[in-house]
């Protein structure tokens, strides 16, 4: 098999689209935050810090799967926006997702939100 297919096969599973919305940027990560597709979240996660957005609202309503590697992309956004002055809010989380939060305690070092709403309230 082809190491581009496999390539193209993994970045379909995961979607991530980024906008503004007040003073949050808001980043909706779609399908599933693994291994193979967890650099599709971080880049756009590091480049709205880098350009001085450090108020991340990460909308996992549409959030099917994410495990160590996709934890660790969204803790590393963390400390980086905290360093800047701001914070990762994460919102909408599907159960299975929440779950994941939960058995490793990440839950407590976010700010988690029942909705996308509430977060952008917030």
């Amino acid at each position: 098999m082809d190491r581009q297919t496999v390539g193209s096969t993994n970045r379909g599973r995961l979607r991530v689209e980024v906008r503004t919305e007040g003073r949050s940027e808001v980043v909706t990560a779609a399908g599933e935050l693994d291994h193979h597709t967890a650099e599709l979240l971080r880049a756009p996660l590091e480049e709205a810090i880098d350009q001085g957005r450090v108020r991340l609202v990460v909308d996992c309503s549409q959030l099917e799967f994410c495990d160590s590697t996709g934890l660790n992309v969204l803790l590393g956004a963390r400390l980086k926006a905290e360093a800047a002055g701001g914070a990762v809010h994460l919102a909408a989380m599907l159960p299975v997702v929440a779950r994941v939060f939960e058995i490793t305690g990440a839950d407590a070092v976010f700010t988690v939100h029942e909705s996308l709403e509430a977060a952008l309230a917030d």
